[in-house]
């Protein structure tokens, strides 16, 4: 894989790009209007771990597979909005985050684009593809899902920072409700057959993901 590095400016410049190429129905103030508030909400102080740079992490891989998906333009403006609405104190974020794309986006995109931006965002909530994309959006959509999922499948010392900047987030949870809690979220994503949706991610990461959530959760055993 080759690696790219953005500063958070490049990634405004990426955002315009992406979004200039799904229409011409929006100047460049516009743009720079909506990129500068999703700057604003992905530097809020509740965030840790969902911050510009997981959106910087999951451009850098989108970099890598643009090239087989059939909407790229798509997937990135989902992965730039899927994160936009982040409380940890709720467990509607997903679809928050959907609603805020939809009502962003809506003037300036069809109403095919910004309903599958949509859709994308939703599905980031459980992982699972929704049964009824259309065959020729699946690929896109388990791309997505496994971007999102990958920072599971990085070398321990990245997952470990992972998980600690999610304990940060949630540090309004007690430590034993937290270790209960996220106990049962790592043990049910363990019971998938596959994390990863595609061969791609599948063949590089799945290994060490599995060995990292089991490391992990040796970590809260013993607190």
């Amino acid at each position: 894989m080759k690696t790219v590095l953005y500063k958070h400016d490049d990634l405004g410049k990426y955002f315009a790009q992406h979004l200039s190429a799904m229409t011409s129905a929006i100047t460049p103030k516009q743009i720079d209007r909506l990129w500068q508030d999703i700057v604003m909400r992905y530097g809020e102080p509740q965030r840790a771990y969902h911050t510009l740079n997981h959106i910087e992490q999951l451009l850098v891989q989108l970099e890598n597979i643009n090239h087989i998906l059939s909407e790229p333009h798509i997937i990135a403006l989902a992965l730039y909005y899927h994160d936009v609405i982040y409380d940890p104190t709720r467990s509607d974020n997903e679809l928050r985050s959907a609603e805020f794309a939809t009502d962003t986006l809506s003037p300036y995109l069809s109403p095919e684009q910004y309903q599958q931006i949509h859709a994308l965002i939703m599905m980031t909530a459980n992982h699972q593809i929704d049964t009824l994309v259309a065959s020729d959006k699946y690929n896109d959509a388990a791309y997505l899902l496994d971007m999102d999922l990958s920072i599971l499948g990085a070398p321990w010392t990245a997952y470990e920072q992972y998980a600690k900047a999610i304990r940060q987030e949630y540090k309004h949870v007690a430590a034993d409700n937290y270790r209960d809690g996220r106990t049962a979220v790592l043990q049910g994503l363990l019971a998938h057959p596959k994390l990863y949706l595609t061969d791609h991610y599948y063949n590089q990461l799945e290994t060490q993901a599995r060995d990292n959530i089991k490391r992990e959760l040796t970590s809260l055993a013993a607190l």
